[in-house]
């Protein structure tokens, strides 16, 4: 069973206006049922940025959050010292440092990453838009 990573704007686009979404991503993410996982890399970018006022998406993200993933059976996916390492020693002069973990866990988790960004699929992720 094909399982897919969320990219952190592809997550918020699902959960606010999944008009943005390619028509592959939305596909996916539709007929996946219970395979379609949120890294906690997103979740942790999400909050660092509604915290800051940068992002103002989702009004109350921190209490938001589960029922979000609940309603669209979505699953976690933690974050391990396997999944850092990878992210770490990626080749790439890419530095984001959410971009990289989530690129990291989907080769680690074999996982294809629904993403419109170009450098996830540069890190040798399968990607789908």
């Amino acid at each position: 069973m094909t399982r897919y990573l969320l990219d952190t704007h592809a997550a918020l686009w699902w959960w606010t206006d999944p008009a943005p979404l390619g028509s592959g991503a939305r596909a996916a993410i539709a007929e996946a049922s219970g395979e379609v996982f949120v890294s906690v890399a997103s979740v942790w970018e999400i909050a660092i940025k509604t915290q800051s006022g940068k992002l103002k998406a989702i009004d109350n993200f921190e209490q938001d959050y589960l029922p979000l993933m609940r309603a669209n059976e979505f699953r976690s996916l933690g974050i391990t010292d396997v999944h850092a390492l990878k992210a770490g020693f990626l080749e790439s002069p890419h530095r984001d440092p959410f971009d990289r973990l989530i690129a990291a866990q989907a080769l680690i988790e074999e996982m294809i990453v629904i993403t419109r960004d170009p450098k996830i699929a540069a890190f040798g992720c399968e990607t789908i838009w």
